[in-house]
């Protein structure tokens, strides 16, 4: 069975544009960028050649995987309740050895970016988090060894 991908909608339309974009506009300007490289000449020596050869087939990896994703994503649903952490909350914790407070989106692993406070329900922090509530105490195990937290507030 294939990997389901969480995405939320706004995720999902994203995703639809770029396919488009990609089978229409790109797809065009890697043909195009093929063709005017052709006209050098000699292709066995021919440097714009082989780049524009490489442009496309990153360009068709990343249609496969874009395709692949579409062919199998669950939409993350809103959960009603905000009393425990899921997919689609928002959750402020604090460090209980800094005191420092963040705040993190719980999202599918298409659209984790831990830098700007969006991470995956597949990772170890979100998989600690999942299910626990306001005031709840968690730890988990990462490579620097134990983090714990308090979940502070838990908000759709």
């Amino acid at each position: 069975m294939a990997k389901e991908f969480k995405l939320t909608a706004e995720r999902l339309e994203e995703l639809k544009k770029e396919l488009n974009y990609l089978k229409t506009v790109r797809e065009k300007e890697v043909a195009d960028q093929i063709k005017e490289a052709r006209s050098f000449g000699d292709l066995s020596e021919n440097s714009e050649y082989d780049e524009a050869k490489n442009e496309q087939g990153k360009l068709y990896s990343r249609i496969a995987e874009v395709e692949n994703v579409l062919a199998n994503y669950v939409i993350i649903e809103e959960d009603e309740s905000n009393d425990t952490a899921h997919m689609g909350c928002t959750i402020v914790v604090k460090d209980i050895d800094t005191g420092d407070e963040e705040s993190y989106q719980m999202v599918g692993s298409q659209e984790a970016d831990p830098m700007n406070g969006r991470i995956s329900e597949e990772s170890l922090f979100g998989r600690a988090l999942l299910g626990h509530r306001e005031g709840e105490k968690i730890s988990y195990e990462a490579p620097v060894g134990t983090i714990r937290y308090e979940i502070l507030k838990i908000s759709r």
